[in-house]
């Protein structure tokens, strides 16, 4: 017979994957292995303006920190795209495309209230323990538990990448005073980047160096994390990404087709809720927006941290790349410049979004 802490692992697993996970997984609670490289990636300054990665510095590096009495953590994962259905994708005329992880319900509540189910259940069965269930909003690194728990190996480009799943992956777990263990079965994913660097090859910004990317150069922490203006330096690589950006993961190998592949109990499925509801937005749209539409277009969406002023930023920025690449048609291409300049002009719009749009302009005429 499995020892107790085997066994409640094991349970806890299994409804976990009762409730859709793709994977989940149990590892017990110790310090971060990387707490040395992280603190001094913030004292470099990779974290951009994400001040509140260093707020809780401390207790990113002992998660044992969130819960009195914590000995163990239960990880999972959800798919948000699957390897055999996700297409590359062509620039669309005066189009901003947003990151997969964004274009169905928002993921925080999809997999937080799964987490919560879980969690009471466990209460009602285990009346003695505590669970706290996070996901990314929490301070933890829950990219390097993921690993812990079996669940795949960090990536080069520091994402989570499962050997059969690949990396289109939100993760979420919790953390309990249980003493679980993993079971035989769970197996550390080794780590199959090898060689490859397509990621840090493919990146637009050059933001990642081999397991570790600089968030103040990547075109995600610059449409979704920076209030500020741009550096008009990273305009060009940001292309036609409105929020976020999927180049490193479009790359992997490990996301590419495997048209025989076999999967069980529907751990290779995307959820419905993660169904792509819209791949982007109009781009004179969305500069025409004011806050009312924006909140319409956000509803239910993981986009809902991106303020107006940050979206039409972003948007003007990707207006400009596509007018310079000669994407448009010359109708659309003169009805952004003509948006533009209104922007550029305007004494109520958001100064931030004016001081982009006369950036982008003055880009724009250099080369005209």
């Amino acid at each position: 017979m499995r020892p107790p802490g085997v066994r409640h692992a094991q349970q806890i697993i299994e409804l976990a994957r009762s409730l859709g996970f793709a994977r989940a997984g149990v590892c017990t609670i110790e310090p971060a292995q990387h707490a040395d490289a992280f603190r001094a990636w913030l004292q470099a300054g990779k974290h951009g303006s994400m001040g509140y990665l260093a707020d809780h510095a401390d207790v990113r590096t002992d998660p044992a920190r969130l819960l009195d009495g914590a000995r163990s953590v239960l990880m999972v994962a959800d798919l948000y795209a699957a390897r055999n259905d996700w297409r590359q994708e062509t620039p669309a005329p005066a189009f901003g495309r947003i990151a997969r992880y964004a274009r169905g319900r928002d993921y925080h509540e999809v997999v937080k209230r799964r987490l919560h189910e879980l969690a009471d259940t466990l209460r009602e069965t285990f009346p003695a323990e505590s669970f706290r269930s996070f996901v990314d909003t929490a301070p933890v690194f829950e990219r390097e538990l993921a690993a812990r728990c079996g669940l795949g190996w960090q990536g080069k480009h520091t994402l989570t990448i499962h050997p059969r799943l690949g990396s289109w992956l939100v993760l979420g777990g919790f953390i309990t005073t249980m003493d679980l263990a993993p079971p035989p079965e769970q197996k550390p994913a080794r780590d199959a980047c090898g060689s490859c660097t397509r990621c840090i090859d493919a990146c637009p910004t050059d933001a990642i160096t081999p397991y570790s990317v600089d968030a103040s150069r990547c075109i995600s922490y610059l449409t979704i994390e920076r209030r500020e203006p741009i550096d008009p330096a990273f305009h060009t690589g940001i292309g036609d990404w409105l929020v976020g950006c999927d180049v490193c993961q479009e790359v992997c190998p490990h996301n590419s087709p495997r048209p025989n592949a076999r999967w069980s109990s529907g751990a290779g499925r995307v959820r419905p809720e993660y169904a792509e509801r819209r791949t982007g937005f109009d781009l004179l749209e969305v500069l025409g927006w004011d806050e009312s539409a924006r909140r319409e277009a956000f509803t239910t969406s993981a986009m809902k941290r991106v303020t107006l002023a940050m979206m039409q930023r972003n948007a003007v920025i990707v207006a400009g790349n596509q007018i310079a690449n000669g994407l448009l048609p010359d109708e659309q291409a003169a009805a952004l410049r003509a948006r533009l300049r209104e922007l550029a002009e305007s004494q109520t719009e958001d100064a931030m979004v004016r001081e982009t749009a006369r950036a982008v302009l003055d880009r724009l005429n250099a080369t005209a």
